[in-house]
């Protein structure tokens, strides 16, 4: 993957303000022009497994297209996918290609520093898991091409939200809750598999639809569904999009090991997904794509906001934190800027709930720069937010 600009954009280079992010346009950079191709790539090692498996399974009369295209529907048609891929691994060339190359340790891998990674998101697990709910899933919605492909799979109507969001929360603690999880064989690496098998079956879904029925999806302005560029804006909103977004808004700066440290983990991740991620080997290219995908991808839709305010109805009021539909909103505005919330079509809420958000941020800097500055305090935390999260937030919602 390049990353050059065409030099007939050199008089654009400068400095930038888009969505309230400030940046300075290089020749590294990634125009939307140079990003475009990979709306029409995908993982297409995953897709001639996923056809395997229909085929030896004698379930690919349950995977055409039909009018339920959600991911729940393709768990209930296909069952555990990542035991099948195991079990089938051994007896057909393309499965085993899969089964080979995730269970394949690039050698970029040190996994002391994914450790390390695992332990920055316990660090600073409150404003991180924030951020997450907040900038990365609802203030992602702004990409309004991606969104298409959400919209066709259910997966963020008002009445599935939280549960889907349980599951992403789930995802996300496996994949961090400590080394053993993410190596070949752990919970962490089992669900990313899993993940990735899901989006192979539902890309496939949504094309044989669009077979039928061109109107259902059209893959020539969108791109194909679940592509590459849409695998690295997921990566990216939870790596660098957190790093140097979600955590500076709530008055966190991660030191400079720690955004290395961090990003390598969700680099691995990325690797077992089928993603592009040579674009993580450094924190400068991570930041240029973050900047780069800000250009290019987040260009809210009718749609966008739909999607948005589903998370929003979905989540007001629920366990753990009951929170109101006005304080949701105002950490909306808070992350994302009033430009996009109001894009969005997010309500500005009042003085009110915007004071209890700045005191949350102050709560949150205050424990994560003294934590962090006392090694004991910061083991200590790092297994309290841990706990809290695992056992707090799932096992009450």
């Amino acid at each position: 993957m390049t990353h050059k600009s065409s030099n007939t954009e050199r008089d654009e280079y400068g400095w930038r303000e888009l969505w309230g992010v400030r940046f300075k346009w290089t020749p590294e950079h990634l125009t939307p022009e140079a990003l475009k191709p990979l709306r029409h790539t995908y993982d297409t090692t995953a897709t001639d497994a996923i056809e395997r498996l229909n085929e030896m399974l004698s379930i690919s009369s349950r995977t055409e297209p039909t009018k339920d295209s959600s991911p729940q529907a393709g768990k209930k048609a296909q069952g555990d996918l990542y035991k099948m891929l195991q079990t089938h691994a051994s007896s057909d060339e393309k499965v085993k290609k899969l089964w080979d190359e995730i269970n394949t340790i690039p050698p970029w891998v040190d996994w002391a520093q994914i450790e390390r990674g695992q332990k920055v998101f316990y660090r600073y697990g409150g404003p991180a898991f924030t951020a997450l709910t907040f900038l990365s899933l609802l203030g992602g919605m702004g990409s309004g091409r991606t969104v298409e492909t959400l919209d066709r799979t259910g997966g963020f109507g008002v009445d599935v939200v939280r549960r889907r969001l349980l599951e992403t929360t789930q995802h996300t603690l496996n994949i961090t809750r400590d080394l053993e999880s993410i190596k070949p064989g752990g919970d962490g690496f089992a669900d990313s598999v899993r993940v990735r098998l899901l989006h192979a079956a539902v890309r496939r879904r949504i094309v044989k639809m669009a077979e039928v029925e061109p109107s259902y999806y059209d893959v020539k302005t969108s791109g194909i569904p679940i592509n590459d560029l849409d695998c690295i804006g997921t990566i990216n909103t939870f790596s660098a999009t957190v790093i140097w977004m979600g955590l500076p808004r709530q008055g966190i700066w991660l030191r400079e090991r720690e955004v290395a440290d961090y990003l390598a983990l969700w680099r691995y991740v990325a690797y077992l997904m089928g993603t592009p991620h040579d674009w993580m080997s450094t924190t400068g290219s991570a930041r240029r794509m973050l900047e780069s995908l800000l250009v290019a991808e987040i260009r809210p839709s009718r749609a966008s906001a739909n999607l948005a305010n589903n998370i929003i109805a979905g989540l007001q009021n629920q366990p753990p934190t009951y929170a109101s539909r006005e304080f949701m909103c105002a950490q909306t505005y808070w992350l994302n800027g009033e430009q996009l919330s109001q894009a969005l079509a997010i309500e500005r809420p009042s003085l009110f709930y915007f004071a209890l958000v700045l005191g949350q941020c102050i709560l949150f800097t205050t424990l994560s720069y003294i934590n962090r500055s006392i090694s004991y305090l910061d083991e200590r935390n790092i297994q309290l937010s841990l706990g809290v999260l695992l056992y707090g937030v799932l096992s009450k919602s």
